[in-house]
């Protein structure tokens, strides 16, 4: 496997992992100390659910990047007006909607683009040693 394509494999897959840490951290603010520990405890599981949902398409994506780059891509644009009017209904800010988008959607629509260029780099490389 040429360095290129080693960068382009791991690229996504590190990337994903980062957004995917990042979106559970969200969830750490149920550790408020206000309610038993068990209580935190099934209300960071409840925030947690989409990061657990997306460990397992990343699980996907890692052995079948084409599936995984398209789901992710969808997924990422599909959320992105959601999350923006619920943000911006929050705080009736363009701007912050918009920094809001680029910080949770934007990670994951970049991470499937970035598995459909590795399944692309990967295909050429096997038709390449094929034709050799």
């Amino acid at each position: 496997m040429k360095t290129s394509r080693k960068i382009v494999y791991w690229i996504p897959r590190i990337l994903c992992i980062l957004a995917i840490l990042f979106l559970t951290m969200f969830g750490l603010d149920e550790f408020d100390g206000k309610h038993t520990f068990w209580q935190e405890m099934f209300g960071f599981f409840m925030h947690s659910i989409p990061s657990l949902v997306l460990a397992g398409l990343l699980i996907v994506a890692w052995k079948w990047e084409l599936t995984g780059g398209i789901i992710f891509t969808i997924l990422g644009l599909l959320f992105t007006p959601y999350i923006y009017v619920h943000n911006y209904n929050m705080n009736h800010s363009f701007w912050i909607s918009l920094s809001v988008i680029a910080l949770i959607t934007f990670p994951f629509i970049l991470v499937g683009i970035l598995f459909l260029v590795s399944y692309r780099l990967g295909e050429k490389e096997k038709t390449e040693v094929t034709v050799k």
